[in-house]
């Protein structure tokens, strides 16, 4: 994540969909000097968030009707949340990534490369993974192009994607 970061202009506005209680990834964002914003549907998660990281916005909402602090961003976050959301839910939120985004932007996702359900393990819910090639068919139709993929230990697979052709 402190990588990814990195990349990111300094002070650029970043939303973390997902953030749970902040700790470690958007703690890491706003260490590295990003203004940073985190939406949570889970209220436990968002107080725990709010000891954690005070003073950064966040907003307990489910990211299918968030208004996403009726803004844009530089970059969104979306770790270990994508296949959490039924199918047609991840397409609109795809959709809602370019409404987002700013021309240029980046986005970072994961989920896994095969097309997949299973029980997530931490929440005990259904997960749908709808497979790279869906996600990037999805993607290019919203205009955000994959530049990287990359899987970690954990097989989480790696969406790392821009807003407008990669040049």
């Amino acid at each position: 994540m402190q990588k990814w970061a990195r990349t990111l202009p300094p002070g650029s506005s970043v939303i973390d969909l997902g953030c749970g209680p902040g700790f470690p990834i958007t703690t890491v964002l706003v260490v590295e000097g990003l203004d940073v914003f985190g939406v949570d549907a889970a209220p436990s998660f968002v107080a725990a968030f709010q000891r954690n990281l005070p003073g950064t916005p966040i907003a307990c909402d489910e990211v299918q009707d968030s208004r996403f602090f009726d803004r844009t961003f530089y970059a969104v976050l979306a770790w270990g949340l994508m296949f959490l959301l039924k199918a047609e839910d991840q397409h609109r939120l795809i959709q809602r990534f370019a409404e987002i985004l700013v021309p240029g932007g980046r986005l970072l996702f994961t989920s896994t490369a095969k097309p997949a359900v299973w029980n997530d393990v931490m929440t005990g819910l259904e997960s749908v993974s709808l497979g790279a090639e869906q996600y990037r068919q999805l993607l290019g139709a919203v205009d955000i192009s994959v530049a990287e993929e990359y899987e970690d230990e954990g097989e989480n697979h790696y969406f790392d994607a821009f807003k407008g052709k990669i040049a």
